[in-house]
């Protein structure tokens, strides 16, 4: 196993474990809090962090094997995010808590068992505008990074 891999599926442990435990300190208000800047519950947010990792390994893989990303927009994205929201405005705590626990450490798995030659193997992006990313900036701006941005912005609109 690379050491690299098992580094970077940790952080992304440690991001849905520090999400996961902030989420079971809300309260139902904090829970349905709408978040900035596009106006998602708070709970909407959390699963949609849970429900996102298998898609972003996805691509990741793709990027591992060489391919590119093509064809995917911002504005897919926020299509994407919008259609969840709207499917998922009930989802509970519990619910939610459940789905991004597992899902991470689906995610976890997977970016394990990266080697480094595929971590560095690189190619285009289209959401990078088509910049040369390697599946590891990839892991890291996406699948790792995610459940730190949206704890952050979390908390910044509950005001803790």
């Amino acid at each position: 196993m690379s050491r690299r891999a098992e580094a970077l599926a940790q952080r992304l442990e440690q991001g849905a474990a520090a999400l996961a435990s902030f989420v079971e300190t809300m309260t139902d208000a904090e829970w349905r809090t709408r978040v900035p800047p596009d106006g998602r519950m708070a709970g909407v947010i959390v699963h949609h962090v849970a429900d996102v990792y298998p898609l972003e390994v996805q691509l990741a893989q793709q990027l591992a094997s060489g391919q590119p990303i093509a064809g995917v927009t911002y504005a897919d994205v926020a299509t994407m995010n919008a259609k969840h929201a709207e499917t998922n405005a009930g989802v509970t705590k519990a619910a939610a808590l459940e789905h991004l626990r597992k899902n991470s450490r689906e995610a976890a798995k997977a970016v394990r068992a990266f080697s480094d030659e595929e971590l560095d193997r690189a190619a285009t992006v289209s959401l990078n505008f088509d910049a040369p990313l390697t599946c590891q900036f990839f892991v890291e701006d996406h699948a790792l990074r995610h459940s730190y941005h949206h704890l952050g912005r979390i908390r910044a609109a509950v005001g803790r």
